[in-house]
C-alpha cells in the first residue's frame, strides 16, 4: 500500500461516479497526480465503473471499491478487475475477504479499538472516519501508539486548506469525496480541484520540510 501512497497520498472517492463519465473523470485525477481512486458501491453501476476505468487507465493506478459493506461484493470488485477495497466501518469479516483476494483494504475506524481489531484482520491503512468527529489531536494521540508506518488517511471535510494540522499530527494522506468530484461535474472542473488538492498537499510537505 504504501508504494501508491508515495506519489501523491490522496484517495479520490467518486460517489455517484456513472460508467459513461467514470474514464473521463478518471484521467482527469490520474493526469493531476491521483494514483488511488474508489468508486461506493452505492453508485450507479459501480463495478461497470470500476471495469472501465481499469481498462483505461492500466496497472498505473490503484482502482477500487469505496463504502463495501458485504464480504460477498470483494469478489464482483475483484472480477472488475478492481484491487482496493475501502470500507465506512471495520467489519473484519470484509477485511478477511479482502485480503483473502489479494486486494488492498482501507477499513474506516473511529476508536483505537477499532483500529487494531482492523490491523489484526489485515488492514493494509486505516481511514480515520468521520475526520470531523475526531479531529487532528485525536489523530495524535492515536499515532502514540499504533505502528510507526502504518499509514492512516482521515476522511472527511478536508479542503487543500486544512490538511496541515492533520499532517503535523500524522496523517499520511486523505480520501476526498465530494470536495473533489460530484454526480454532474464536468471533468474540467474535477480537474482544476484535484491539482489544488495536489497542490495543496506539496505546498504543506515543503511547509514541514518533508516530501510527499
Amino acid at each position: 500500500m504504501k508504494s501508491w501512497l508515495d506519489p501523491l497520498p490522496l484517495v479520490a472517492i467518486l460517489r455517484g461516479l456513472t460508467p459513461d463519465e467514470a474514464v473521463d473523470i478518471g484521467r482527469a485525477l490520474v493526469d493531476a497526480g491521483f494514483r488511488m481512486l474508489e468508486v461506493p458501491l452505492n453508485s450507479p453501476q459501480p463495478f461497470e465503473s470500476i471495469r472501465r476505468m481499469v481498462d483505461a487507465l492500466g496497472d498505473d493506478t490503484l482502482i477500487g471499491a469505496g463504502t463495501v459493506l458485504d464480504p460477498a461484493h470483494v469478489k464482483s470488485v475483484a472480477d472488475a478487475g478492481g484491487r482496493l477495497i475501502v470500507m465506512p466501518h471495520a467489519d473484519v469479516s470484509v477485511i478477511r475477504a479482502a485480503k483473502q483476494a489479494g486486494l488492498y483494504c482501507v477499513p474506516g475506524v473511529a476508536t483505537p479499538t477499532e483500529a487494531f481489531a482492523a490491523l489484526a484482520a489485515g488492514a493494509d491503512a486505516l481511514k480515520l472516519f468521520p475526520a470531523e468527529q475526531a479531529g487532528p489531536a485525536v489523530l495524535k494521540a492515536w499515532r502514540a501508539v499504533l505502528p510507526k508506518d502504518l499509514a492512516v488517511l482521515p476522511v472527511g471535510g478536508i479542503a487543500p486548506d486544512t490538511m496541515g494540522p492533520w499532517i503535523a499530527a500524522g496523517a499520511n494522506g486523505f480520501g476526498i469525496a465530494s470536495a473533489l468530484y460530484a454526480p454532474g461535474r464536468p471533468a474540467s472542473d474535477v480537474a482544476a480541484r484535484a491539482r489544488a488538492f495536489a497542490d495543496g498537499w506539496r505546498s504543506h510537505q515543503v511547509s514541514q520540510g518533508t516530501t510527499a
